[in-house]
């Protein structure tokens, strides 16, 4: 190539690169692209800024006292700086961390977990580790610190739905406590004692087992489950008596239910009278009646199912093809419709006495519709994940992956809209609109004012009240009539 036309060549690449620098003046704000590699946008009316590098894998956004940086789908960071709170997430949903005034947590797929409990002493704190189920350890404020080393030997206290567990060589060995009873496990789940106060109980799982408590409760079951046999609630106004021979006959008998089984599933009633209603088992759970003044039901699954409660009703046609669901009370209303699940589901919330609502629309794979209490409407487009994970963790990591086409807009006309992260965009507020196709088109229109550009500023055309100005090639200065 000779000398002369790399020169030129050379000259046209800096002055374009020049041009791409420039940034553009939007309602008062800025906006500099430089597709695919840079989205720059300001709006210091809302101390508002958002720095975008290639496309949506890098994100960098202040509003106020909040902050979000992103590294999509790896890492994603928001601070909140009033409730002065801070979360990351890792390759979502698989590593999470969270930051508030008074606890710090990292968990990994829910089975690792770390916290730390700080209290009003800066000096005390409490601690909490556990990688499920192999090591647990925390601190429990009547029992103190505790340990768990799965399967050799552990002592955990308040947690998982029991007040003590305490194992050695698990299953040879182990016990829990739960309300001043004690479950001792031998070879679990074979063999077990119950003991507590008045309460006493031995189980040879599966043959046979036996526990009671005076004025309580008593339970028995003999090769289990095909029989079994219970009283609970001796101490309540409510006590209930319950047998099962399986499949044969059940019943359960109390001052509020009635109910019996015949040829578990194929027959059976059951009278509530705490609720109202008489239910009639044909083959349950696919083919039942209720009546009663509460609640009425037909369901005949899966041709045909309809429920009817107090505060709503539900419908089945088809099951599982189409579903609608309602639910009303004079401060809440729902309306769910689904086809096949999560393939399309439109639901619609209000709040009568606050005259707001909210609705969504999902058709997977293809788009989410939303409008939220404040007007504000959005329309995306693909929608691969979260018609059906409507997660906080899918809309921030992942989505902004494989949506090509988004648009929000309000109940006044203002609205934004972004083709391929920005490629083109388009942006209204009132009757200022602004838009650009990178690299070939870029408008800019008020009231007062307007401004055209082709290749970034190639060919330049502005206008503001009857001043008319006219650049060419990027140059800072061009041909200018009229009067303002």
């Amino acid at each position: 190539m000779p000398v002369k036309n790399i020169c030129i060549t050379a000259l046209l690449l800096v002055l374009f690169l020049t041009a791409q620098a420039r940034a553009e003046k939007v309602d008062g704000g800025t906006i500099f692209t430089l597709w695919p590699l840079l989205d720059y946008r300001t709006s210091p009316a809302e101390g508002f800024s958002n720095l975008s590098i290639l496309g949506p894998l890098l994100k960098f956004q202040n509003k106020g006292e909040d902050r979000d940086t992103a590294f999509r789908p790896l890492f994603y960071n928001k601070e909140r700086g009033k409730e002065h709170t801070s979360s990351t997430y890792f390759l979502y949903p698989a590593a999470f961390r969270e930051t508030r005034a008074d606890e710090d947590t990292y968990e990994v797929f829910r089975l690792f977990q770390v916290s730390n409990y700080r209290k009003d002493d800066p000096q005390a704190k409490d601690h909490a580790a556990m990688l499920f189920p192999f090591y647990i350890a925390g601190h429990s404020e009547k029992y103190g610190d505790y340990r768990s080393v799965f399967p050799f030997y552990g002592n955990i206290y308040q947690r998982f739905w029991r007040d003590e567990y305490h194992f050695v060589l698990f299953p040879l060995y182990g016990s829990t406590v739960k309300n001043g009873t004690t479950n001792r496990h031998f070879l679990y789940p074979f063999f077990s004692l119950t003991t507590g106060e008045k309460e006493s109980g031995f189980e040879f799982f599966p043959l046979y087992g036996q526990s009671a408590k005076e004025g309580v409760y008593s339970r028995r079951y003999v090769v289990w489950p095909f029989f079994t046999a219970s009283k609970s609630g001796l101490n309540t106004d409510n006590p209930t008596k319950k047998m099962f021979l399986a499949p044969l006959y059940g019943s359960t008998d109390s001052p509020k239910v009635t109910s019996r089984t015949y040829l578990w599933p194929f027959g059976g009633y059951t009278e509530d009278r705490e609720h109202g209603f008489t239910e009639v088992d044909y083959l349950w759970p696919l083919i039942y009646t209720v009546r009663g003044e509460k609640k009425q039901g037909n369901n005949f699954l899966p041709l045909y199912s309809h429920d009817v409660y107090q505060d709503g009703e539900k419908r089945w046609f088809l099951w599982p093809l189409f579903r609608h669901e309602e639910t009303r009370s004079p401060l809440f209303n729902r309306e769910d419709d689904r086809v096949l699940y999560f393939f399309f589901r439109h639901s619609h919330e209000s709040w009568p006495k606050d005259g707001a609502e909210k609705s969504r629309t999902a058709a997977w794979p293809l788009f989410v519709h939303t409008t939220d209490p404040a007007g504000v409407s959005s329309f995306t487009f693909p929608a691969l994940v979260e018609p059906f994970l409507d997660k906080e963790g899918i809309e921030e990591n992942w989505a902004p992956l494989w949506r090509l086409y988004q648009r929000r807009w309000d109940e006044d006309g203002n609205s934004a809209s972004s083709f391929l992260w920005n490629l083109y965009w388009q942006e209204r507020r009132g009757n200022d609109l602004a838009y650009e196709l990178f690299p070939l088109v870029f408008y800019r229109g008020t009231k007062s004012e307007s401004e055209f550009k082709l290749l970034k500023g190639l060919v330049s055309v502005k206008s503001d009240g009857g001043r008319k100005e006219l650049d060419l090639f990027w140059l800072p200065f061009g041909l200018k009539w009229g009067e303002k």
